[in-house]
């Protein structure tokens, strides 16, 4: 599974305004960003994200996620020291 395939996914699931992921081997780091993240604890903010990708984490395609979630706001903030390079 490619970085491209994964925001694609994210963007057609999930309300974001915004969605980077970082790749190596079965390894990835998601970065959403999205104002329906602003009424949600971070346990369900990180939920959110990973329910898309259940089954390419049950089938071994994904091993390991690393999840970082922002509002608009926070992102414009923070975006600087979290963009993925």
């Amino acid at each position: 599974m490619d970085t491209k395939e994964i925001e694609s996914l994210l963007k057609e699931k999930l309300d974001l305004a915004e969605v980077y992921v970082k790749g190596e081997g079965s390894h990835f780091t998601v970065i959403a960003v999205s104002d329906a993240f602003a009424e949600m604890s971070r346990v369900k903010r990180q939920q959110a994200v990973y329910a898309p990708l259940n089954a390419f984490i049950a089938d071994g395609s994904m091993h390991a996620v690393s999840i970082k979630t922002f509002t608009e706001k926070d992102w414009q903030r923070e975006r600087q020291f979290n963009l993925p390079q």
